[in-house]
């Protein structure tokens, strides 16, 4: 169903069930000789309702696991059994794969690689190297996540804006000939290390100094890998549909799947366009072309305050640079304006709340217009101070409820937190580090029924495996990774707030990764059962 446009009408829910039958026969494993043999088993998970990633219905029946697999599904004779975990009123479905997370440095700090607030909602593993930043050598990365282990398993992007920045630096010019050779080389470097694909993150430096040519250059050596293409689209508010186009021509030019980042159309001038970009995206789906995208169901967005309002000319060169554009008396006050009528499209800023600032941690909390009345200043006294002293990051309310339900309820469109590995600390970061997977399951899907509750699943499980392009994860199938959750569907639900985040989600029961529990009746056991999961290359020489 990867790529296929359509609403959950009635033909369309028949079908699903038949498939249903037919995958859950299919799933258990050696049905025929089950009927005189038994299977010994480390882990039984009996008497759940099964969702099996695919979004066929659910089933009651059980789930064995030995060492680190899934070797039985539906109905079985067991023979030996290390421990019977009694799922009767609960949901058993495959460990929740997020697409979009922030989590590089996270995954290898001792203090954060437990991963806490992903594995209690479920989720066993995180793609990393988002949005353009994170560690470009990937084989030096796994190393490190493989050395330490992690609470979840790790999948990497090698991102764009970090090898531009390696390679021709913070600046606003072109790639030369031989630093655009030398980019690809480290691309190819990257992807027989066992990178899945290349992410940009085109409203960030350097990444929005790359140009489309130069981009599809590099697409085209992570398609010799057989990897994707994930985008931080040039721009998500009025520019959304020339910024899902190029997304599209990058795709199609290099051969290689395309997939958008949170996709969403931000401010309100754009409310409405991202169904324009839901209907773009189906016409290159009808063409044969590969695209998807992720999205988490929120309202607000959070960067950081530069990205959100200065713009990107005065950005090249850092901080330093910054500062001087900003003191210089031809570009200052061309610039102050420019930040300012960026300000009035955000009701001068109080669309904008401060969720994280070292040089003034009283402002937490606030958007920046009561810090402005806090303060006894504008606005734009307030953000030039910020942006003067380290920067801060920010919660921007720019996105349509409206919207947010109807980009779920496309079967192309999986789950994906835009988060990182947290500990509860005096920031205020999005709640959605916290509670993405139980807010679009628990909430959208059980409590509001936005979406067909094995739909919701399949977007945070089999969808998130297909775009990635895992064989052996997403599914519960026999012969998969014993990445399982088992949750109570009656308390499964977020509880972090923009105003109190550093919640943990609630009615999580059990959660596997790799067969080692990371979850015990409700309560996170820190292991570190998590891997560098490598993408194998399809090149051959």
């Amino acid at each position: 169903m990867l790529g296929c446009p359509g609403d959950f009408d009635l033909g369309r829910r028949i079908s699903l069930c038949l498939c249903a039958m037919a995958s859950f026969v299919l799933c258990t494993p050696a049905a025929v000789a089950q009927e005189t043999s038994t299977i010994d088993v480390d882990v039984l998970l009996r008497g759940g309702t099964i969702f099996d990633g695919t979004a066929a219905p659910g089933r009651l029946g059980d789930v064995g696991l030995k060492g680190d697999k899934i070797v039985a599904i539906g109905s079985f004779k067991t023979g030996r059994v290390g421990r019977t975990i009694d799922c009767t009123g609960l949901y058993v479905a495959p460990g929740f794969i997020d697409l979009h997370t922030h989590s590089d440095s996270q995954v290898v700090d001792p203090a954060l690689r437990a991963c806490v607030n992903y594995v209690i909602q479920g989720c066993t593993t995180q793609i990393t190297g988002n949005c353009g930043s994170g560690p470009v050598d990937t084989g030096e990365f796994y190393h490190k996540i493989d050395q330490g282990g992690a609470g979840t398993n790790v999948a990497h992007l090698l991102p764009q804006g970090s090898l531009r920045s390696h390679v021709v630096g913070e600046v606003d010019r072109r790639a030369t000939a031989a630093e655009l050779q030398e980019m690809e080389s480290l691309t190819d470097q990257a992807m027989r290390d066992g990178a899945w694909g290349m992410s940009t993150g085109l409203i960030y430096v350097p990444s929005v100094y790359a140009d489309t040519e130069e981009l599809i250059a590099l697409a085209k050596v992570v398609s010799t890998h057989g990897g994707i293409y994930a985008s931080h689209i040039r721009g998500e508010g009025t520019e959304l549909l020339s910024a899902v186009g190029e997304a599209l021509r990058i795709g199609k030019d290099a051969k290689l799947p395309a997939h958008i980042s949170h996709f969403k159309a931000a401010g309100q001038e754009s409310w409405g366009t991202l169904r324009l970009a839901v209907e773009q995206i189906e016409q290159a789906q009808k063409r044969g072309e590969k695209v998807t995208a992720d999205q988490y169901p929120y309202t607000a967005s959070s960067t950081s305050l530069d990205a959100t309002i200065v713009p990107t000319w005065a950005r090249s060169g850092g901080t330093k640079e910054f500062i001087q554009r900003l003191d210089d008396s031809v570009t200052g006050p061309k610039l102050q304006n420019e930040i300012q009528a960026s300000l009035s499209t955000k009701r001068d800023g109080a669309a904008i709340y401060l969720v994280r600032c070292k040089s003034h941690p009283e402002w937490i909390g606030k958007n920046l217009v009561e810090a402005a009345e806090a303060s006894g200043q504008t606005s734009l006294a307030v953000a030039l101070e910020i942006l003067r002293h380290g920067g801060a990051a920010v919660v921007n309310f720019s996105m349509n409820e409206d919207d947010v339900r109807m980009a779920m309820q496309r079967p192309w469109v999986a789950t994906a937190s835009d988060g990182r590995s947290y500990l509860p600390g005096e920031d205020r970061p999005h709640p959605r580090n916290y509670g993405t997977f139980a807010r679009k399951i628990g909430r959208y899907s059980l409590k509001e029924n936005v979406i067909p509750i094995e739909h919701a699943i399949r977007s945070a499980t089999g969808l998130p495996a297909d775009i990635i392009g895992f064989k052996d994860r997403g599914y519960l199938k026999d012969g998969y990774f014993a990445d399982v959750v088992v949750f109570d569907p009656k308390e499964y639900i977020d509880v972090a707030t923009f105003e109190d985040p550093h919640q943990y989600a609630r009615g999580t029961r059990y959660v596997f990764v790799n067969g080692h529990p990371a979850v015990f009746q409700g309560i996170p056991t820190g292991t570190l059962a998590g891997r560098a999961l490598k993408h194998l290359t399809l090149r051959t020489e």
